[in-house]
């Protein structure tokens, strides 16, 4: 059983996410940690409370940084709307925050298990990793693997270079990258193949209906039926990705993707290509050089993700919905009872 920390900041896929990893009996949620990114940090708090809510997720929750380390705040309100999930109609939040800072929460929760146990999964921009490792050093060799959503190799999506949540934290996501610890590159790349196609829509749509509670299954649909129709204004989509989920479905089943070994260095400084994840990979045409700069790229110790079993990915979120389903019911049937 894989145990991670969801670091997150929803987001429309976020809540995908956060759905996958707490349906899947291969993986304990220990906590989830909030970041500023898509929206306010006010706002991806409520928002990932409010996930929880409607699919019955009881973990702990943490809000964590509210802006980058240098860059000032972009969110992505023509993608994921004004409240940063808008679409789908979000209940009234009851729950209570943990009270720690999430950078707190990720740094507690490292030390209280076993070493090489607690993997991170940083599916928003990496301030509260970077400054987790900043606070409490000690985490860099005690965490199992980083695995991230983020950067590219080929094209961004918020300029030509770069990918949103390397461009907004660009700072962060390099001493994430540099830090010595194992770290999986989920972009671009990868995730524009993980289309929440009508295919799979249906699929979510039928295990509602077989299961007489369409709760959760119609959450979902809503949430791609709105971010559905920005990514086909916007980028001319046919379906929207499902960016952050990828992650999670790489920690169920590696088998989902594809990766390639690297060295991943993130440019803090490029007029034009600022935020760019420069890959260089290690069995693909590059640099040959052995000295200076190239010798340090020769340093491929990196994976990143290139090929998508779609089908495999589909299967995983289908079988998540249809847990959480059958689980929010049957609290509900022992509450009957009581």
């Amino acid at each position: 059983m894989e145990k991670i920390i969801l670091d997150c900041d929803p987001g429309h896929d976020d809540a995908i996410a956060i759905l996958l990893a707490a349906g899947n009996p291969n993986i304990e949620l220990l906590g989830i940690t909030t970041v500023a990114g898509n929206n306010t940090l006010d706002n991806v708090t409520r928002n990932a409370q409010a996930v929880c809510q409607v699919a019955g997720i009881d973990v702990p929750i943490a809000r964590g940084a509210s802006v980058p380390f240098v860059t000032p705040q972009i969110v992505s309100e023509d993608i994921h709307g004004d409240g940063g999930m808008d679409g789908p109609v979000l209940p009234e939040v009851t729950g209570e925050l943990d009270p720690r800072h999430a950078v707190d929460l990720i740094i507690d929760t490292v030390l209280a298990h076993p070493p090489g146990t607690v993997t991170l999964v940083p599916v928003g921009p990496f301030t509260n990793i970077a400054l987790a490792m900043r606070k409490e050093p000690r985490i860099i060799e005690l965490v199992k693997h980083v695995i991230v959503m983020g950067g590219s190799y080929t094209r961004g999506n918020v300029t030509p270079t770069a990918e949103y949540n390397i461009y907004v934290d660009p700072e962060s996501a390099e001493a994430v990258f540099q830090a010595d610890w194992p770290v999986t590159m989920v972009g671009l790349d990868l995730t524009h193949q993980a289309l929440a196609t009508q295919e799979l829509q249906d699929r979510v749509r039928a295990v509602g209906e077989a299961a007489g509670d369409t709760e959760i299954s119609q959450f979902i649909l809503d949430i791609w039926g709105f971010i559905g129709t920005t990514y086909r204004e916007v980028f001319e989509f046919p379906a929207p990705p499902v960016h952050d989920a990828c992650t999670v479905a790489a920690l169920i089943d590696p088998a989902v993707m594809k990766t390639e070994a690297a060295h991943v260095h993130v440019e803090l400084h490029g007029q034009w290509t600022k935020g760019m994840t420069v890959v260089n990979f290690k069995d693909r045409p590059g640099m040959h050089h052995s000295t200076g700069v190239a010798a340090e790229m020769q340093d491929h110790r990196t994976q990143v993700a290139t090929e998508l079993d779609w089908q495999r990915f589909a299967d995983l979120v289908t079988d998540s919905v249809r847990r959480l389903t059958e689980q929010k019911a049957a609290g509900r049937a022992d509450t009957r009872t009581v």
